[in-house]
């Protein structure tokens, strides 16, 4: 039997993702974290949304409007964190698309994980999985490593999907003019991995122990002392 907190969560999904009766589609949400209009990250995210429109929602979310983080009071929490952070929640899994800047993530993907670590803590035993293009040969995976690092904080304790990282290198030639990737062993693979993610969503579901565990984990944390 389904719990009060279960319940109350399967009212959130379906206030915020619809679903037809019957129907089993998962919904995400996808971060890409930059605040270029033009990326390729956001190209990436735009293409899954469409290749897998049959095995699942992506509603790709905007951190480009969120301020710089700021150690504000619980109640002056900005209403666009508190907006992403009720999706995030309500959503199945979460899918971030990071570039690569300096070795490590760009600053605004780092700022919108602080507000969502912050008084409010939705990626709590949230499956994710990661992603990244990037302009040069390597295709993020620094950055990516650094992600895993960031949402396995005690302040975030996201559910990371394992054995998962997805490169597109030059990624300024990797897509044709509808915005498909052109390299069909790259799409073959993203194709794998996703596949993989909607079972990882699911296992992850039925882990109580270790979602409980989470939450409470990131209920526990004092940012006055930080």
């Amino acid at each position: 039997m389904a719990s009060h907190d279960d319940c109350a969560g399967n009212s959130t999904l379906l206030a915020i993702y619809p679903r037809k009766e019957g129907a089993l589609m998962l919904h995400y949400v996808g971060i890409a974290g930059t605040n270029i209009k033009r990326s390729t990250n956001l190209q990436l995210l735009q293409y899954m949304r469409r290749r897998y429109s049959k095995e699942a929602v992506i509603e790709i979310i905007d951190i480009s409007n969120l301020p710089v983080f700021y150690k504000a009071n619980e109640d002056h929490i900005p209403d666009t964190v508190n907006t992403l952070a009720a999706k995030i929640e309500a959503a199945d899994g979460v899918v971030i698309a990071t570039p690569e800047y300096d070795h490590a993530v760009p600053a605004v993907l780092s700022s919108a994980l602080a507000w969502l670590s912050y008084h409010t803590h939705p990626f709590a035993g949230k499956p994710v999985m990661i992603v990244g293009a990037s302009y040069g040969s390597l295709g993020t995976s620094r950055a990516q490593a650094q992600l895993r690092q960031i949402l396995d904080s005690p302040e975030l304790k996201a559910s990371i999907m394992p054995s998962s990282e997805f490169l597109v290198g030059h990624s300024l030639e990797a897509f044709d003019e509808n915005g498909n990737l052109k390299n069909s062993r790259l799409d073959d693979q993203l194709k794998g991995l996703f596949s993989d993610f909607d079972v990882f969503v699911k296992l992850t579901k039925q882990m109580i122990h270790s979602q409980r565990q989470a939450k409470e984990q990131t209920k526990n944390v004092n940012w006055l002392n930080n």
